[in-house]
């Protein structure tokens, strides 16, 4: 059974309440997700997973959250080549910018990508979070 890391920064409960549904989608699959907040996932044990999804909103001009997640993915990113990665997070407003900047920065850095990053406008409606747990069903098969 694979184990798959599902690692987020939520600053309101809008993308955690992604990870959870992402997650249970993952267990559905068959997988075994393992939801951490990225405060209590402990980067040097990132290769102990078969495939990692990671979630943050975007922030302050359509970025990743720069004090707790940024941090934390840049410890992470030498470990990301090769590796299956999934990305998913929430906005409140623009177009989801941020996502394909950080999609394009987790492909040059060699990783695995799936798809593109799942994103939902505000809090996750129920037609949302039926998407995050398809997402999370569909990246466990890939």
């Amino acid at each position: 059974m694979d184990k798959i890391g599902v690692i987020y920064w939520s600053d309101r409960e809008s993308t955690e309440i992604m990870a959870e549904k992402i997650s249970n989608g993952i267990d559905e699959a068959g997988s075994r997700a393992i939801l951490l907040n990225v405060a209590d996932f402990d980067p040097k044990t990132i290769n102990t997973y078969a495939k990692i999804v990671l979630g943050c909103p975007a922030m302050e001009g359509e970025a990743l959250e720069k004090t707790e997640f940024e941090p934390f993915f840049r410890a992470i990113s030498d470990q990301l080549k090769g590796k299956k990665v999934a990305l998913f997070g929430s906005h409140g407003w623009g177009n989801a910018e941020w996502m394909a900047d950080w999609e394009k920065r987790v492909n040059d850095l060699g990783a695995i990508l799936y798809d593109r990053g799942l994103t939902v406008l505000g809090e996750p409606d129920k037609e949302s979070r039926r998407r995050c747990v398809e997402f999370g069903k569909e990246f466990a098969e890939f």
